[in-house]
């Protein structure tokens, strides 16, 4: 009887560890599994991520260059609002002069369609640019042709100015067509 106590606790002692060993062999399993399930939740939701900021992305960009479309569409509308009213003094002095007799007169409405008309471009932030007696500067001049100075002093310097050059801000729109001294 002595042997089989020993025997049955024995086989109790080796059924409990053989479902002790069961036992943590399925929470194993279990845990692989759900640690498998949790790679692929993650991974959905990376891609879920992903997908999304790419599509926001894209939607961004298309949103941008619509942007600077319209904006190059209607960049020069505001100067050429504020020139209307100037085309519309042109258009009454070209119809006065058909009548004119006083030349005077049609000289002082030309000058003062022109003072309007530079006073608004000055107010658009365009300045004439000093060339006449300045010295020869490859960067904003542009040199039509050389002649002999007259003096030295003269020698490398603009002496003539044939077309007028502007700044736009600090920014070189058109180069003072120039007559250099030799």
């Amino acid at each position: 009887m002595l042997k089989k106590k020993k025997m049955d606790s024995t086989e109790n002692i080796t059924g409990e560890m053989d479902e002790t060993t069961q036992g943590a062999e399925n929470s194993a399993v279990e845990n692989e599994l759900s640690a498998e399930e949790k790679l692929k939740t993650e991974l959905v939701t990376a891609n879920d991520k992903y997908l999304r900021l790419f599509a926001e992305f894209d939607n961004f960009r298309r949103r941008t260059s619509k942007e600077r479309v319209d904006l190059l569409q209607t960049a020069g509308k505001e100067i050429i609002i504020s020139l209307l009213p100037i085309m519309d003094d042109f258009e009454r002095a070209i119809r006065s002069m058909d009548n004119a007799t006083d030349v005077e007169a049609v000289k002082a409405g030309v000058e003062l369609i022109y003072n309007k008309l530079s006073n608004t471009l000055t107010q658009k932030g365009l300045k004439p640019m000093a060339a006449l007696g300045e010295n020869f500067d490859a960067d904003i001049h542009e040199a039509i042709t050389n002649v002999p100075a007259p003096t030295d002093d003269l020698k490398g310097k603009v002496i003539d100015e044939m077309e007028k050059g502007y700044y736009l801000g600090d920014k070189v729109v058109r180069f003072a067509k120039v007559i250099v001294g030799a």
